[in-house]
């Protein structure tokens, strides 16, 4: 895996310490080595798709963002790899924005990881464009919601975000017990986005093998062992 993953942005959005919205709503204006102008307003379309490298962060660390710049200035990537890297992050989410936008959906951003194959080449190397790299809002009730000040309806994992945002500093405190009720409706989220997208009706995996078991088994009849 390489140290260095990338977000492709469309929006002012999000909820997290290295999303662009909470770092612009605390007065930054020169965020991931990117000026933004002043008066913006949260979930508005920026003029151009950005990418927002970040570190990754080790087991029980946070990831810390970081400019272009300094990716090539820390010695992170070298200049055609990070040249690499962000052509191929920005060609999947044009791919993936196009296929939101048939389907009635908006691809706000999303997170690529990239690793080196045995030969040395770029791959991509995690999950794309899923509710829990990416986040997924409904495009027909966007503008209406966006010029009254509401966020978004969104089919993504930062509604449970927001859930929990509202109630503690997850960085620093313990998360409340989340209630059954929002854990159901945050996995109906996810189910519509699924139907959204594929054009199928979700149908639940029976309980056996476990989840974990159908990864391994999975990855061995990929690899061939």
């Amino acid at each position: 895996m390489l140290p260095v993953e990338v977000v492709a942005r469309d929006y002012l959005a999000g909820t997290t310490a290295t999303s662009i919205w909470p770092m612009y709503r605390d007065g930054g204006r020169l965020l991931y080595g990117i000026r933004f102008a002043d008066g913006l307003r949260k979930n508005e379309k920026l003029p151009t798709t950005i990418l927002t490298p970040t570190t990754k962060g080790g087991a029980g660390a946070h990831d810390a963002p970081i400019s272009a710049r300094e990716v090539i200035d820390q010695g992170l990537l070298t200049v055609p790899q990070w040249e690499e890297i962000s052509s191929l992050a920005l060609a999947l989410f044009a791919r993936g924005r196009e296929i939101a936008a048939k389907r009635g959906l908006i691809l706000v951003d999303t997170k690529y990881e990239f690793g080196l194959d045995d030969e040395g080449k770029i791959t991509l190397a995690d999950e794309i464009h899923t509710p829990d790299s990416s986040r997924w809002w409904r495009s027909e009730s966007y503008p209406e919601r966006f010029q009254r000040g509401e966020d978004p309806e969104t089919l993504d994992k930062d509604f449970l975000r927001r859930w929990i945002v509202a109630r503690c500093d997850p960085y620093a405190e313990p998360i409340p017990t989340i209630p059954g009720e929002t854990l159901v409706d945050f996995a109906l989220r996810y189910i519509a986005l699924y139907e959204t997208i594929t054009g199928d009706r979700f149908v639940p995996p029976p309980p056996q093998p476990s989840a974990a078991q159908r990864i391994r088994d999975n990855v061995r009849r990929y690899l061939g062992r």
